[in-house]
């Protein structure tokens, strides 16, 4: 078993940044693919980024490349998310997610999920 926590979200203006943390226990994180997720209210849970075990393959959802950097540090167990140039349509619930499988952006082949921390973007 592998718990997730997520921390780092809050209330930001659009332009500006937050930088969310997901911190593992339970089992090694490293040989893990992570992701990070996010859900608006009344949308589907869609793929924001995900890394390879090594962190040497990247993925991001085109909404937002370029604003957005995924990283990982295995010997802290921890996984990030840094988010620039922030806009009203990235308001939602960000999940990070750890899956067994060679890197995937498919929420069913990820086994462990976070609780969630809610990132708010305002006008």
């Amino acid at each position: 078993q592998v718990q997730l926590v997520e921390s780092g979200g809050g209330l930001v203006q659009a332009g500006g940044s937050l930088r969310l943390s997901c911190a593992a226990s339970g089992r090694t994180f490293s040989p893990y693919t992570m992701g990070w997720f996010r859900q608006a209210p009344g949308k589907e849970r869609d793929i924001v980024a995900s890394i390879s075990r090594s962190g040497g393959t990247i993925y991001y959802a085109d909404s937002v490349k370029g604003r957005f950097t995924i990283s990982r540090d295995n010997a802290k167990n921890t996984m990030y998310l840094q988010m620039n140039s922030l806009k009203p349509e990235d308001t939602a619930i960000y999940y990070c997610a750890a899956s067994s499988r060679v890197l995937t952006v498919r929420k069913e082949e990820y086994n462990y999920w976070g609780q969630g921390t809610q990132v708010t973007v305002s006008s």
